[in-house]
């Protein structure tokens, strides 16, 4: 499991014979891969962390006081404007979107879980309906936040 004894032993918790947290790039850091393949609609794996009352980086909110705080496994989902995971929040669970080969990243829409981020950031997803700029579900586009030598990079990869 890649979860401590702590929190119990939920088979669905991730095992580390099916997931890992590794190093993807410089720009998006580190990632969760998938090692076995998931078919579309598979409830993949579930959640568990520190219930802790601030956004923090590697948080995902579960009410608007209340944040999941998950150094182990979901924290550490990529973000994509295609992503190919849902998380349920309420039930702690993580869905395939979509067929997941073997060996891939596992990447969810950040604006689905998250009225603020803890940091706004240029998207490099490359999805066709790339927003460009990723925010929480309740935020404006704070340009000023951005750092030009992000923005400058984000372009030209494009």
């Amino acid at each position: 499991m890649l979860y401590p004894d702590q929190f119990g032993r939920d088979p669905l918790f991730p095992k580390h014979s099916d997931f890992a947290v590794v190093f993807k790039d410089e720009l998006a850091g580190r990632g969760v891969i998938a090692y076995r393949a998931f078919a579309k609609g598979d409830v993949i794996a579930r959640m568990a962390g520190h219930v802790v009352s601030e956004i923090r980086q590697h948080t995902l909110q579960l009410t608007p006081e209340t944040h999941l705080f998950d150094p182990y496994f979901s924290g550490f989902f990529l973000h994509s404007c295609s992503p190919n995971i849902s998380l349920n929040m309420v039930e702690l669970t993580v869905t395939a979107l979509q067929d997941i080969p073997a060996n891939s990243f596992l990447y969810m829409d950040y604006a689905e879980t998250e009225d603020v981020l803890f940091k706004q950031f240029p998207c490099s997803c490359g999805s066709p309906n790339c927003r460009s700029w990723i925010t929480g579900r309740k935020e404006i586009h704070n340009a000023a936040m951005a750092q030009p030598e992000m923005l400058n990079l984000n372009q030209a990869m494009r």
